[in-house]
């Protein structure tokens, strides 16, 4: 009886979420966000808008490599990942494998339990 009312919880919190099937996102930064973000915690360091450009070029790489390294996620993806190391390893090996997706689902590591729809 717990492994329905679980499976229902699990169908509903998805349901639900404000998030609904856009479980990760990639966090947008850019060269501006942080520059604001550095003189929020430097206060008595002043980078003017009119910075050199070798310091725009690196604020630029940053905010580049972040949006390439950073995700937002659901808290509900996030929970299910953390609770279940087979199925955040089963998503890794389907990305590393070139989006192989369609393997996805009798035999996957969460199959049966209601969270594949999230």
């Amino acid at each position: 009886m717990s492994d329905i009312l679980d499976e229902a919880y699990a169908v509903v919190q998805c349901k639900e979420c404000p998030w609904y099937k856009s479980c990760v996102v990639p966090m947008k930064f850019t060269a501006e966000d942080i520059r604001r973000q550095l003189e929020a915690s430097a206060p008595g360091v002043n980078i003017s808008l009119q910075a050199d450009l070798s310091l725009q070029n690196l604020l630029s790489s940053m905010a580049t490599a972040a949006q390439n390294s950073l995700l937002e996620g659901c808290p509900v993806f996030i929970e299910r990942l953390r609770a279940n190391p087979k199925l955040a390893q089963h998503l890794k090996k389907v990305m590393q494998d070139g989006s192989r997706e369609e393997g996805y689902g009798e035999n996957s590591p969460d199959a049966g339990s209601g969270t594949t729809r999230h």
